[in-house]
């Protein structure tokens, strides 16, 4: 997306409708659509009226964009959007601004978590934004996250048949999170010591000990943010003016707010664009901007069906949609790149060897851009679509080289066609005459450069057409003995065949050439998808490797903590995890042995070389014999 493209300012992305539907915004779609690179997403959510979007507006470099407000009531209704650059120019960073949590004109619930799952499933990075202290009502305030294993799920309903879905399935694919505490008043301290922001969270977060239900319920809330978000993080700000005039706030310079609540949200932003990471969905792929708009849409049309999210089966759509345009996209490339470089006719080989610089560039461009090919229908369907564009390519060179020789043989018999008809061969000695009239075509067809591929073989089917008018020519020259006649259709049949043989020879020579293609390209998509497929299973094993690291992590603090009980019962969890890790670090060499048979069996690169041959004898023969006919 170019920077002239980038949002003026902020559109809104999902909206909220009268009766608390959501519906997505087409416009919006249209903004995404044009945006190749990808996508960094920074969503911001937590209860209306607390400053929400000034963190955002901060990030996109402005003071002012998305709705600040100056009143108790919600400004941001929905979602909202703003596309603007990354400090890294080749990535786009898209804010979301979602509608304050808990408005009480509004009192549905259900739209608040439909709202914040939302900003859960389309973010890289959540950033939760409170006021005044980390203290119990604000992370009782944050009882969404309690529901998101309820409202969110991984697998489809097929693989919940065989498996139930526990929290490491949920955090390999959550955003990083951050907490915003807003117009902090008390001092980092705790025991007297003093602690960082992050300790100040993680302190917050702590388990207490027991099984009374004030206990659990306690524990709930904090149980679930260590557990589905293990890349945490927390900033506090003090207020960032004295008097209560909040509405000036996206009107005031830097130096009129005070300088350590500058200084915070500059090292705000600056761990933003420095950490936030690439929106990615399971297995690993990244996100442009088009394909985070259909993860959008994917997502509201299921919320407004009644059913839960879920994230296998968006991946499953968005791979559908991207792997059509991956193999139409490698389609284009092949033929745009072919056709602009070739002049009918050549030879075999020059389109041989153009054909793999421009299937390499082709399947290059498909691997990097499909995901989730199961089977690896689609790479098949492009490798087929290769074949036949080059299929077609090689007939025209050789309907090109057939018509440049007919009208080259055309063209070198005139004299010749004149003879015959004015009677000249007819007389006695005429065989002589004619056999060399007709020699000198061929002698000056052959010194012809540039006739491309069928040159012996329109050659053999001129001779081969001459046959019988030689040969009547032979019997009726009466200047011959017999014996000399004999002699004569001895030489005429070993001409034929000599002319035959070379015929055959220049087949052999194209038979070759695409047996060779063939196996190249088989060889080409085995070492491609080899590359492709070791790729996305160390994709596959960072996530793995990831949710494993915050599973020990969270199991040595509860074990310090002395929650002995609830680190035992992680356990089950971290052996799941490491079985995955095996069974990836196993997969690959058996995955390759499958794709090879798979792409031997199921691909189709070429017409069949009888088909070709069949092609190559009749076509030209009928040709020649039509035109000798029309004449």
């Amino acid at each position: 997306m170019a920077s002239n493209q980038f949002q003026s300012g902020p559109v809104c992305l999902i909206e909220n409708t009268a009766n608390n539907d959501l519906q997505v915004n087409p416009a919006a779609l249209d903004i995404l659509s044009q945006i190749n690179q990808p996508v960094v997403v920074v969503a911001i959510a937590g209860f209306y009226r607390t400053g929400k979007s000034y963190l955002l507006n901060r990030l996109a470099g402005r003071t002012s964009g998305f709705a600040l407000g100056s009143t108790v009531e919600s400004k941001t209704k929905g979602i909202w959007m703003w596309c603007v650059p990354h400090r890294n120019p080749k990535l786009t960073l898209v804010l979301l601004d979602t509608e304050g949590l808990g408005d009480v004109n509004k009192g549905d619930r259900k739209n608040d978590t439909h709202i914040f799952s939302l900003a859960v499933l389309l973010s890289s990075t959540l950033v939760y934004n409170s006021m005044g202290t980390i203290d119990n009502f604000a992370v009782e305030n944050l009882q969404f996250v309690t529901e998101l294993a309820d409202v969110i799920k991984v697998k489809s309903k097929a693989d919940d048949d065989d498996e139930e879905e526990d929290d490491s399935d949920l955090i390999q694919f959550f955003p990083n999170f951050v907490w915003v505490v807003r117009d902090m008043t008390l001092k980092l301290e705790i025991d007297n010591c003093e602690v960082t922001a992050d300790q100040y969270l993680e302190k917050a977060l702590e388990l207490r000990k027991g099984v009374k239900k004030s206990v659990m319920e306690y524990n709930l809330p904090r149980q679930c943010i260590r557990r589905y978000f293990p890349s945490r993080k927390c900033f506090v700000f003090v207020r960032p003016i004295s008097s209560n005039n909040f509405h000036e706030l996206e009107t005031l310079e830097d130096n009129k707010l005070d300088p350590q609540f500058v200084q915070q949200t500059n090292q705000f932003c600056d761990h933003i664009f420095s950490t936030a990471p690439i929106k990615n969905v399971k297995g690993g792929h990244k996100l442009t901007g088009n394909l985070f708009g259909i993860l959008v849409q994917t997502y509201v049309k299921t919320i407004q069906s009644g059913e839960v999210p879920c994230m296998e089966n968006a991946v499953l759509a968005m791979a559908n949609i991207e792997n059509e345009r991956a193999v139409q996209e490698g389609l284009n490339n092949y033929v745009s790149k072919m056709e602009s470089s070739l002049i009918f006719p050549t030879e075999d080989k020059v389109i041989s060897d153009l054909h793999k610089v421009c299937e390499r560039e082709s399947l290059q461009i498909f691997m990097n851009r499909s995901f989730r090919d199961e089977d690896q229908l689609y790479q098949k369907r492009l490798v087929e679509g290769l074949g036949k564009k080059y299929s077609e390519l090689l007939e025209k060179n050789e309907s090109s080289s057939r018509e440049i020789c007919l009208s080259l043989l055309q063209k070198l018999s005139t004299n010749l066609e004149k003879n015959l008809i004015d009677g000249v061969y007819a007389k006695p000695g005429g065989f002589q005459l004619y056999s060399q009239d007709r020699d000198k075509v061929v002698e000056n067809y052959n010194r012809t450069p540039n006739k491309g591929v069928k040159a012996e073989e329109m050659l053999s089917c001129y001779l081969e057409n001459r046959k019988s008018e030689a040969e009547s020519i032979l019997q009726a020259d009466k200047n011959l003995s017999s014996a000399q006649k004999t002699l004569a259709e001895e030489q005429e049949k070993a001409k034929i065949l000599e002319q035959n043989q070379r015929e055959e020879q220049e087949k052999r020579i194209q038979a070759e050439q695409r047996m060779k293609d063939s196996e190249e390209s088989h060889q080409e998509n085995i070492r491609q998808l080899k590359i492709k497929m070791e790729r996305e299973t160390e994709d596959i094993k960072r996530e793995l490797e990831g949710a494993m690291t915050s599973k020990l992590k969270e199991q040595e603090i509860l074990l310090s903590q002395g929650f002995k009980d609830q680190a035992n019962a992680m356990t089950q969890e971290i052996d799941h995890l490491k079985q995955e890790l095996q069974s990836q670090n196993n997969s690959v060499a058996d995955m390759i042995g499958k794709i090879a048979s798979a792409v031997e069996k199921g691909i189709s690169l070429f017409i069949h070389l009888k088909d070709v041959d069949n092609l190559a004898r009749n076509q030209p023969r009928n040709s020649v014999r039509n035109n000798r006919q029309n004449k």
